[in-house]
Formats: C-alpha cells, structure tokens, sequence
C-alpha cells in the first residue's frame, strides 16, 4: 500500500466483535490496485453505539461502510434509504455515503453468485438445496432465484424456524419448498447445487459435517458443494464431497464477492481485482497467529 496521508478517505466496516474480520485485508488489496487514495479499516461498534457512530462517520467524510454482526437488521431504520434488495432480504450489509446520511443495500447475494458465475455454473432449470433457514440463506436462496433455479428446497431442522423462513422468503423466491433435515436422504440424488448455510464445520468444531456419511453417498460428481463457511478451508463438508468428485466453493469466494460488489458501489469502478482480494485474504488465514 501507498500510504496514509492527510487525504486519504476512510472506509470500515462495523461489528461487534469484528477484530477477526477479513474485509480490510481484502479491500485494500483491492482498492491498492484501483490506485485510489482510500484506507478501509474494522471499527469495533457496539449496539448500543451503532447510531452516533454512523452520525459520526458521516461528519469524518467517511466513503462507504459495511456493517456485520450484530448490525445487518439494526441500522436499518438508521438509514435514509434501503434499496429493495435489501429489504427482501431483510438485512443490509453496505452503506453508501448520501448528501445527509447514509443509504442500505445488501451485496450478499452477489458475493454468493459470483465464484459459481466465475466456475460457470449453470443452474437454470436445476434443483438447489440449501441447508438451514437462518439470515444467510435468505441471500442464498435470493441468488439462487436469480441464477434461474427451476426449485430451491430448504432444510431445517427446526420446523418453526423453516416454515417462517419459508414465509419471508417466499416474497422473494419463486419455487421454494422446505423439508426437514429427515428428508435429506430423498433430494440430495437429484440436488445440482448443495450450500450449507449453518455453522456445523466452523471452527472450533471443525470436523463436524452437516451431512452424515451415509448421506453424502448420495452426491452425485456433477454435483456442486458450495459452504459459506471459510475456516477452516476446506471444511469436512468440501472435502468429503471433493472426494465423491464433486465441485466445491469456499465461503472466502463468496466473502471475496460480496466485498468487491461493495467496493463497485463506493468507487463506480467495475474493474475491481477479486483475484487480487482472494489472495491477500488467503494469506492473510494462513499466517501464523500473533503471540499474545
């Protein structure tokens, strides 16, 4: 990077915790290729600070945010506007700076489109599933919808929980259907696309799998294995399907997407470098932990 000097502008974005976020790692790999004289950094906001803390990055002139958990529903009445993506999703994730506040829109759904547009993945006409009903799997099942899924299956674990998923998201989905996760063994030969959208896998618990053995025979090669999660990489999930011969994708690819889908909305820059993006942010997960 360049530097900081007396003009550079500031981006962020907003969590609590978010010091473990990856976002500035790839931004400004990012925006050091654009050449623009941008700086993004994590700023650690809590709840309760989250309305004086946008009024005051406002007033410092700051560019853009992101805000993530536990912000993506709060800050939505904060806003002077909320694009209608966004409010289908029920969530925002990147604030683009107006004359007198800031406007909402939600770029995960493109971040989860982009590495299966980038593999070429065709899913017009095809079956998706997608594996839990929580706030992910609503940009999930989105960008499935987009992508021309012929039908999109839920399965949840918790029948209340999926059938108000199935609810909200039927506004925004067209031939969506839930079953609960004992009917995985019946869909799962006839899936083109699988996306696990829990945490089962996620660190510290890595070798945990949202599908059992047995249900994991029934992937078929052509079959792509898509885990939003990206620690550890490869989750057990993506590995055992790479051995079936199976195409998987990582959630670094879709963090990876839905950063640079931000960066176009702040700059109007088309040109960004995800590859630039995805590999700071691999170097960045495989460099040794700092001692305390």
């Amino acid at each position: 990077m360049a530097g900081i000097r007396g003009s550079t502008k500031l981006l962020a974005v907003l969590g609590d915790p978010v010091g473990h976020s990856l976002s500035p790692v790839l931004q400004n790999a990012a925006i050091h290729k654009l050449g623009l004289d941008w700086c993004y950094m994590a700023l650690p906001v809590s709840a309760t600070a989250l309305p004086v803390a946008l009024e005051g990055l406002h007033a410092l002139g700051a560019i853009g945010l992101n805000v993530t958990i536990p912000h993506k529903q709060a800050v939505m009445p904060l806003l002077q506007q909320v694009t209608p993506l966004a409010q289908c999703i029920g969530a925002v994730n990147t604030l683009i700076r107006q004359p007198h506040g800031w406007a909402g829109d939600n770029t995960d759904m493109a971040g989860f489109m982009a590495p299966l547009q980038r593999q070429g993945v065709d899913l017009k006409g095809k079956t998706a599933l997608v594996l839990g009903g929580g706030g992910s799997a609503r940009a999930v099942a989105a960008g499935c919808g987009a992508m021309g899924c012929g039908q999109i299956v839920v399965a949840g674990r918790n029948p209340r929980r999926l059938q108000r998923f199935l609810g909200e998201a039927r506004g925004l989905v067209d031939h969506l259907e839930g079953i609960p996760w004992a009917g995985l063994d019946a869909v799962l030969a006839s899936v083109e696309l699988v996306v696990n959208t829990t945490p089962v896998g996620m660190s510290p618990a890595i070798e945990a799998c949202p599908l059992h053995p047995s249900q994991l025979e029934h992937l078929r090669p052509h079959t792509w294995v898509y885990d939003i999660i990206y620690t550890p990489r490869p989750t057990t999930l993506l590995r055992q399907a790479s051995a079936r011969g199976c195409g998987t994708i990582d959630g670094l690819a879709m963090l990876v997407g839905q950063g640079a889908a931000a960066l176009r909305l702040w700059s109007g820059r088309h040109e960004v470098d995800e590859d630039a993006m995805l590999m700071a942010a691999s170097a960045a997960l495989e460099a040794p932990s700092e001692s305390p």
